[in-house]
C-alpha cells in the first residue's frame, strides 16, 4: 500500500514504513528490485524519441521511484529529483533557478560546501550571492531586491546551530516573488515540514539520516508544486545527474527504521547535551532543544523533535590541550560525516566562515553527532577526554 491520499491520514513513522511498496507488482515481494541498468529494451520504434516511455535507465528504475515515494509521504511536497550527493541536492535548485545578473540570499551559517559553490560556481554563472545573519527574521525583507531569484535557509545553521524563523522569512520572500530553499537534513524531514511552512524547495543529504549507516552518498530535492518540480527535472536531466540503483535501494531501506534510530538518537543527545552544560570544561551547548539555546522558543514553534547532531564552545583552552583531549577519545571518532550509527566529534574553528555575522566564542568551536551507542558510554568517554583539558 502506497497510495499518497490513502498514507495521509496515518503518522509520519508508519508512512516511512508504507510508502513506496508495491508487492502485486514485484510477485509478492516487500522491496522493490534493484535493476542494474542502462540500456531499455524498446519495441515499438515510436518509443524511441516519444515521451510516452522510459528510454534510458539514469532516469530511474522501480527502486528510484520507491524512494521518491517514501520521501514525500515523510515531508509532503509535489514531486522528488534525486542527487548522487547532499551537496548537489543543494546546488541543483541554485542552479536551476540561476540567470547571469541575478542574485541568492543565504544564510550566513549555511553549510561550507555550498557556501563554496555560491562564491565559486554561482559567481562565475553571473550570478551574486549576499549572505544574511541566520537571525534576521522577517528583516530579510530589507535585503530583497529586484535582482533576487532564491532565499536559501538553514535551520538550524551548520556547525553554530542557529534557528531561522523559516515562516516569516518565507513569508517575506513569497510576497517579493523570491523562491525559497531550506537545508532541511538536520530533521531528516521527520521534525520540520518546510512546505507547511511555506518553503519552495526542500534539499537534504540522504547520506545522513536516511542512510544511517556510513556506506551510502546521496541526496533529494523536494519541490511544492509541480511547477517548481518540473524546473528541477529539467536541470537533473539536462546535467546527466543520476543516483546508483544500489544506493537509492540503501537510502529507502535507511528510511524503514530510521524514526527508531533517530528517536534514541535525539534521547542520548539531549541527555548529552543536558550533561554538558553542568561541565565546567564546557562554556555553552548548542542544543535547540535546551531552554538555554537562543532560539529554543522558535525551535518548539516550529519543529516537533531534535535529531541527534548539536555542538558546543568549551571554555578557553590550548590548542595542545584540545589535540589530546580529542586523541584520546575511544568511543566518538573524528570524522566528516554525521547521522550514521557511529558517533563522531569534529573541532569546527577552522571550516567556520562568516561575513555577514560575525561568530564569536570564548572557547574551541565542536560539533558532535550522536550514534547509538549507550548514552553513559558516551558520557564517561568525554569525561576522562575532558581530563587533558585540564592545566
Amino acid at each position: 500500500m502506497s497510495d499518497e491520499n490513502a498514507l495521509e491520514r496515518f503518522r509520519p513513522e508508519t508512512r516511512a514504513i508504507m510508502a513506496g511498496r508495491h508487492p502485486a507488482r514485484y510477485d509478492g515481494a516487500v522491496n522493490p528490485p534493484v535493476h542494474r541498468a542502462s540500456t531499455l529494451i524498446l519495441a515499438k520504434v515510436d518509443d524511441l524519441y516519444g515521451e510516452r516511455v522510459q528510454t534510458y535507465g539514469l532516469e530511474g528504475m522501480a527502486v528510484h521511484e520507491a524512494l521518491k515515494e517514501a520521501l514525500s509521504a515523510i515531508e509532503g511536497g509535489a514531486a522528488v529529483a534525486l542527487a548522487p550527493s547532499g551537496l548537489m541536492a543543494c546546488t541543483l535548485p541554485l542552479l536551476a533557478l540561476a540567470r547571469p545578473g541575478g542574485e541568492v540570499l543565504v544564510s550566513d551559517s549555511v553549510y561550507a560546501p555550498t557556501r563554496r559553490f555560491c562564491d565559486r560556481m554561482l559567481s562565475q554563472l553571473g550570478v551574486a550571492t549576499r549572505y544574511y545573519d541566520p537571525c534576521i527574521g522577517a528583516g530579510i525583507s530589507d535585503f530583497i531586491h529586484a535582482e533576487t531569484l532564491a532565499l536559501f535557509m538553514e535551520s538550524p545553521g551548520s556547525l553554530t546551530f542557529e534557528i531561522q524563523d523559516i515562516p516569516a522569512m518565507a513569508k517575506a520572500a513569497s510576497s517579493r516573488g523570491v523562491v525559497t530553499i531550506i537545508d532541511n537534513t538536520w530533521s531528516a524531514g521527520l521534525y520540520f515540514q518546510p512546505f507547511a511552512h511555506g518553503v519552495d524547495f526542500s534539499v537534504q543529504a540522504l547520506t545522513k539520516y536516511q542512510g544511517g549507516h556510513a556506506d551510502l552518498l546521496a541526496g533529494a530535492v523536494l519541490a511544492r508544486t509541480p511547477q517548481l518540480g518540473a524546473r528541477i527535472a529539467a536541470t537533473v536531466r539536462e546535467l546527466g545527474v543520476g543516483v546508483s540503483p544500489d544506493d537509492a535501494y540503501l537510502a529507502l531501506r535507511g528510511i524503514r527504521d530510521m524514526h527508531a534510530r533517530l528517536s534514541l538518537q535525539s534521547a542520548s543527545a539531549l541527555r548529552i547535551a543536558t550533561w554538558l552544560e553542568a561541565r565546567p570544561e564546557v562554556g555553552r551547548v548548542l542544543h535547540p532543544a535546551l531552554p538555554s539555546h537562543p532560539g529554543h522558543a522558535l525551535w518548539k514553534r516550529d519543529f516537533s523533535g531534535a535529531s541527534g547532531l548539536f555542538g558546543l564552545v568549551l571554555a578557553p583552552t590550548t590548542e595542545a590541550r584540545l589535540t589530546s583531549m580529542l586523541e584520546c577519545l575511544e568511543v566518538l571518532s573524528m570524522g566528516f560525516s554525521w547521522g550514521g550509527y557511529e558517533s563522531l566529534i569534529i573541532p569546527c574553528d577552522p571550516q567556520l566562515t562568516r561575513t555577514a555575522a560575525p561568530w564569536r566564542a570564548d572557547g574551541p568551536l565542536l560539533r558532535l553527532s550522536i550514534g547509538l551507542e549507550h548514552a553513559d558510554d558516551l558520557i564517561s568517554d568525554l569525561e576522562q577526554a575532558f581530563e587533558h583539558l585540564r592545566p
